[in-house]
């Protein structure tokens, strides 16, 4: 036989979860609605959250929610349940997990490997076309000198 004063928890803990969806104004209502809804992506729009969309399935979407938030589950739990039905796709912001882990990291990974490769190029050209010391410069030969020359007066300004 159990104890009373263990009893008196469990009490507690069911009077307190039914008297707080009980409370729940109208108003209170559909604000949880709304943010728990503006998670879910609607099935039929794909483009839209289920608060967005006037689709039929996304208005019973929104039903269920409201449903089960007067019922006392918590936003996690819906969307859990969701989840359950849709998999990870009912999820506007899929969670960093898995595969979808690559999602998130994918980008970044790109851009530092872009900026890896840029760089080393970039670093090489600038090493090729840098000038090089005197010394490692061949002499002109005569003819090109002369050339050169010639060219440079064809600038000039007549006297």
């Amino acid at each position: 036989m159990m104890k009373p004063f263990v009893l008196v928890p469990i009490f507690l803990l069911l009077f307190t979860s039914l008297s707080t969806a009980q409370t729940l104004t109208e108003d209170q209502l559909q604000v949880r609605v709304k943010e728990v809804a503006k998670t879910l992506r609607c099935a039929v729009c794909q483009s839209e959250s289920v608060w967005e969309s006037n689709a039929e399935l996304a208005l019973q979407m929104k039903e269920i929610v409201r449903e089960r938030l007067i019922q006392g589950e918590s936003p996690d739990e819906i969307r859990a349940y969701f989840v359950s039905r849709y998999g990870d796709f009912i999820l506007l912001k899929p969670r960093a997990l898995g595969l979808n882990l690559l999602l998130w990291i994918g980008p970044f990974l790109l851009l530092a490997v872009g900026g890896v490769f840029l760089f080393r190029t970039l670093r090489k050209w600038v090493a090729e076309t840098s000038p090089a010391s005197p010394e490692d410069l061949s002499p002109i030969d005569e003819k090109s000198r002369r050339r050169i020359e010639q060219e440079i007066r064809a600038l000039e300004p007549d006297k």
